[in-house]
């Protein structure tokens, strides 16, 4: 149903395209990474990857299982809430392997929250965490990375300035896009691991800058 729903509604906040590698449609039971840079690129990216036949598991901060509507629709559809700095915080690797287990994918943001950043600009993925790795040791799942650009245009900053994008994005209607990469399949320690991912992640986020107009230089710059 989130899914549905984001696609649904998305084209009155923004004009969303996707592309995709040569092969890289998500199969089943596949890891999703994706770049995290605004409250609004989950709906985005769930947007794009409908589009392509995914409807993945999303693994998201519990926090917004206690807001009442949305919180029903998340356990009646099956996401994932991650504890941080909690006991509880093991329990979403779980879910997410018995996910994966029963042929779902599951969407995950290596970056584990967002930038702090007031600006609308784009800028390259920050550090992944351990938890892309761990999840891809313990199942074997291919790993699908998605760049995701022209979120921040829709809602970043403050919380002033965030209600502010949302209430004018239906008169702005900004650019976003979703590039979705060929699955990579991690291996060495952990650490290599994370950091095969966050490349991947990485090169998928300048091709959907790219496609914003984004210029290149200073994409590199901020990576």
């Amino acid at each position: 149903m989130l899914s549905r729903v984001t696609d649904v509604l998305l084209p009155a906040f923004g004009r969303l395209t996707v592309t995709t590698d040569t092969g890289a449609a998500p199969a089943p039971g596949s890891i999703i990474v994706a770049n995290h840079t605004s409250l609004a690129d989950p709906a985005v990216v769930l947007a794009a990857l409908r589009r392509l036949g995914a409807e993945p598991a999303v693994m998201a901060t519990a926090g917004l299982w206690r807001i009442p509507l949305l919180g029903r629709v998340l356990v009646r559809d099956g996401h994932i809430p991650v504890h941080r700095k909690d006991r509880r915080a093991a329990r979403c690797l779980d879910l997410a392997a018995a996910a994966l287990a029963e042929g779902r994918s599951v969407l995950i943001y290596g970056e584990g929250g967002l930038p702090l950043r007031t600006d609308a600009a784009e800028a390259a993925p920050a550090a992944f965490r351990s938890g892309l790795a761990r999840l891809a040791e313990r199942t074997g799942a291919p790993v699908v990375p998605v760049g995701q650009a022209g979120a921040r245009r829709v809602a970043s900053g403050r919380t002033v300035k965030q209600i502010a994008g949302l209430v004018t994005a239906p008169l702005r209607r900004p650019s976003l896009h979703v590039h979705v990469g060929a699955p990579v399949t991690l291996s060495g320690d952990r650490a290599t691991c994370t950091m095969t991912a966050h490349a991947a992640v990485t090169a998928a986020w300048r091709t959907a800058a790219g496609h914003l107009g984004e210029p290149a230089a200073t994409a590199a710059h901020q990576g």
